[in-house]
This record gives structure tokens, C-alpha cells and sequence, in this order.
């Protein structure tokens, strides 16, 4: 009897548990045509993310991932608004031209279904302001997946630099590139927007110098740059005749500097970050590996190493966070990389920026 009661438990038990287990979060998937849409067809093979349904125009593109991926082609569709109306997803995540975000929240949001992009949020600060006005409307999340996000790093200076450790910023150094789409053989569906400005909204300038102003709004707390000064230069015009493939931007802030390099000219690849305060400076040098140095005499200085583990769930991953925070499990922290105040800012900047580079002028930003 007692036998029999105790496997009666542990069946209840185990019932209970299968029970309370969340329903996978129903994603659609807008677009093929970015490098890195591998990441969320991976992802359907999780127990927690289910794609219902993928709007790509390109059928032989699409054939080709679904065979790939282990998807049928009976939940491929030719438009957004197709897809979202037949599949009815919680949550569409883009994986397209930056130029087709907005055609996604505006489909999307006043169905009140949530939206979650591949950086960055749009091409242009007007595209970003009307989406931003769309999803508070209809009350959807809009986050932005940067893949420093993830980084155990980046999490690790910021909560070293807001401790106080190494004093107030006073400049933050980003760098983020790569030797060029086509040097490191992206996907020629890919290569094609990446290097047309409409489509990209610029060249390396939007593709890495959005990292540069995401981290900064999110290490400074949101804190807007009195100015914003460019200087971009196509350094290879056989592979981007289109448009730039070297970017510095150089954002002023009352009491700091944040330097952007951003280039598809570095023969490393590379995201890092440097932050100088008074006293001493924090080093990302990748997504785990972090230095910290404290000044001592004129040039002097102690460092400690740090080899950090991955971030802590939700934090890890772009759609775990994106179930999270869909189902109110998380409430983003103010100007988060991932929150819509912090990429209307950096949306700001870069449209900023590339003032500044064609006119060859300080853009100041209204206060």
C-alpha cells in the first residue's frame, strides 16, 4: 500500500509538473534574407519557441532553409500580413532588410502581436518614430536583438562602472567590425541590402555603428549627447560601391566622450569596448573576457582578469528574453540594449551621424 501510495504521488507529481509547463511561445518569422536568421530556425527545434509561420516571397530561398532546418513549406507565406492572419503568432521576430522593419510593425502591431528586430531597429529616425508610435499605441513590445547583448562582458562593466570602481566616465571607447560582408562570404541574399542604402539605411556606419550608441545610452542611463560628429569613408568601393565602409563617430556628452568605430575594413573581426574613468578603466575585450584597471602613479596601474560565464537566463538568449518579456515574466530595466527608449535614441544618433558625414558639420541634437 505504501508502494502504491508513493508511486501515486510521484504520478500526480509528474503530472502536475508536465501541467505547469508554459506553452511554447508561437513566433512568426518575417524575412530570410538576414545572415543571421539561422539563430531562430534553430531555435523551433527548443522546446519553448514554436514557429508557426514564415513570410519570404523568395521561394527557392525559402525551400532551401525549410529542407535545411526541418520546416515545411506549408507554413512559408508570401507577405507578413498572409502569415500573421493564418498562423495568428504571439510575436514575429524580423530576420529581413532593416528597410522592412517598419512594414512588419505596421502589419503587426495593431493586431497586438509583439515584435522583436535584428539590429538596428530601422534605417532612419523616421522609420523608428513611426514604429515606436505604432507599438505604444497598440501596446506591443518592440525590442531590438543585438548580439552584445548576450555578452557576460558588457553586463560586467556596466555594473562595475554604475559600483562606482573606477569613478564617473568620462570616455567610452567602442569598436565593432569586420574585414566586409563579401570579404567574410555572407550569403549573396544578405550581401545584396547590406550594401544598398535605402535597404541598410547606410553602409558599415548603421551595421556596427549602432553598437557603439546602443551601449553607450544604456551605460550613460539614457543620457542624450549634446552632439553628434561623423566621418565615414568607402575604403573598398570594388566590394561596397554603394555606400560606407568605414565609420567614426564621436558623441559628446556634457561630462564624457564616446568614440564609435565602426568598420568593415578591420582584418580581425572584433566587439569590444573601453570605458576611462576617473580612477581607473574597464576592458571587454569579447563576450566573456573582461580586464579592469586601476591607476597608480602617472601610468602605473593594477589589473585584474575576469573570465565570466554566459549571463543568466533570460539574458543569454534573444528569444528566451523575447518569451519573457512577452509573457510578463520580465519587465525590461530603463534604456535596457534591448528597449525601444534606448534604439529611438540610437536611431537619433546614427540619423545624426549621417548628417554629419555628408555635411561635413557637428549635428547638435535638440535638447
Amino acid at each position: 500500500m505504501k508502494n502504491f501510495a508513493l508511486s501515486l504521488l510521484l504520478l500526480l507529481t509528474s503530472f502536475s509538473l508536465v501541467l505547469s509547463q508554459e506553452k511554447p511561445l508561437k513566433i512568426g518569422v518575417a524575412g530570410l534574407h538576414h545572415g543571421h536568421v539561422g539563430w531562430v530556425l534553430e531555435a523551433n527545434s527548443r522546446a519553448d519557441i514554436e514557429i508557426v509561420g514564415i513570410a519570404e516571397p523568395n521561394r527557392e530561398l525559402a525551400e532551401k532553409y525549410v529542407k535545411q532546418y526541418g520546416i515545411s513549406m506549408d507554413i512559408v507565406f508570401d507577405t507578413v500580413e498572409e502569415m500573421v492572419e493564418k498562423t495568428k503568432p504571439e510575436a514575429v521576430t524580423g530576420f529581413g532588410a532593416t528597410f522592412h522593419h517598419l512594414e512588419i510593425v505596421r502589419v503587426c502591431a495593431p493586431r497586438g502581436i509583439h515584435v522583436m528586430v535584428e539590429k538596428p531597429l530601422a534605417v532612419s529616425f523616421a522609420h523608428a518614430k513611426e514604429m515606436a508610435d505604432l507599438a505604444k499605441k497598440h501596446q506591443i513590445h518592440l525590442l531590438t536583438n543585438y548580439e552584445t547583448s548576450w555578452y557576460a562582458s558588457n553586463e560586467k562593466a556596466n555594473e562595475l562602472l554604475h559600483s562606482g570602481q573606477i569613478g564617473e566616465a568620462r570616455k567610452i571607447v567602442v569598436r565593432d567590425g569586420h574585414r566586409g560582408p563579401k570579404q567574410i562570404g555572407v550569403g549573396p541574399e544578405f550581401l545584396e541590402w547590406l550594401t544598398d542604402p535605402e535597404l541598410n539605411g547606410a553602409g558599415a556606419l548603421m551595421d556596427f555603428g549602432c553598437y557603439g550608441a546602443n551601449l553607450s545610452t544604456w551605460l550613460l542611463d539614457g543620457e542624450r549627447p549634446l552632439s553628434v560628429t561623423a566621418v565615414t569613408q568607402q575604403l573598398n568601393p570594388a566590394d561596397n560601391p554603394k555606400v560606407d565602409d568605414e565609420a567614426t563617430i564621436i558623441l559628446a556628452y556634457p561630462n564624457s566622450q564616446t568614440i564609435i568605430e565602426a568598420s568593415w575594413n578591420w582584418p580581425i573581426g572584433r566587439k569590444d569596448m573601453e570605458i576611462y574613468g576617473q580612477t581607473g578603466a574597464i576592458f571587454a575585450d569579447d563576450g566573456s573576457h573582461l580586464r579592469v584597471r586601476m591607476a597608480e602613479d602617472y601610468s602605473g596601474f593594477e589589473e585584474e582578469k575576469m573570465e565570466l560565464p554566459a549571463r543568466a537566463q533570460p539574458f543569454d538568449d534573444p528569444f528566451t528574453l523575447l518569451m519573457a518579456v512577452v509573457r510578463g515574466k520580465v519587465q525590461l530595466a530603463s534604456f535596457d540594449p534591448y528597449s525601444l527608449e534606448n534604439n529611438l535614441l540610437v536611431m537619433e544618433i546614427l540619423q545624426a551621424a549621417k548628417e554629419s558625414a555628408a555635411s561635413g558639420k557637428t549635428v547638435f541634437l535638440p535638447k
